[in-house]
């Protein structure tokens, strides 16, 4: 039985040695190729309009019209589609795509649907659909309820640090 210890702790040796070796080699390409394309794949990965990463459906296939007539937003139907910005936007009835038509930029949500409260604090997150606000006429999304409650203590501050902030950000975001 002792025999047969020196021979493992051998072999975790040569092994442990084989490893490190790989990783010698190994590391040094993935920070080259990590510097080389990181920019590019984190432009990528992130949207300029949140949309269903599953469909790409714009803000997961919620009216945007719907915030500002409803007393709760409403799901869109894929029979009243219209396609802005490159992003499908479905609607729950004809008559808020035609409105949405006409003036798109009112109705969609600030910071393409990203987190109101994130982009006040200088990063872009996705949100919840179902968790919003509309202030001053305009819709604002948000990750959790406690994002909008921080973004409503002082809703000018939060939506002017984030309109700064998104001016800055919203370039490094890819074209849906």
């Amino acid at each position: 039985m002792a025999i047969g210890k020196p021979i493992i702790g051998s072999m975790m040796k040569q092994t442990s040695k084989q490893i490190l070796t790989i990783l010698a080699f190994v590391l040094p390409l993935l920070a080259m190729v990590s510097a080389t394309l990181g920019p590019v794949l984190g432009q990528s990965m992130v949207t300029r309009y949140v949309t269903d990463p599953l469909t790409g459906i714009g803000i997961y296939g919620m009216d945007p019209v719907s915030y500002f007539t409803e007393t709760e937003p409403q799901q869109g139907r894929g029979d009243y589609e219209y396609i802005w910005q490159n992003v499908s936007w479905y609607f729950a009835s004809a008559a808020n795509r035609d409105v949405f038509m006409r003036q798109p930029e009112i109705y969609v949500p600030q910071f393409g649907g990203h987190c109101g409260m994130a982009m006040a604090r200088g990063y872009v997150s996705d949100s919840d659909p179902r968790i919003y606000t509309v202030f001053k006429q305009r819709l604002y999304l948000f990750y959790s309820a406690a994002n909008r409650e921080a973004f409503l203590l002082s809703p000018d501050a939060a939506g002017s640090q984030a309109e700064t902030n998104w001016t800055r950000l919203s370039p490094t975001l890819s074209i849906n």
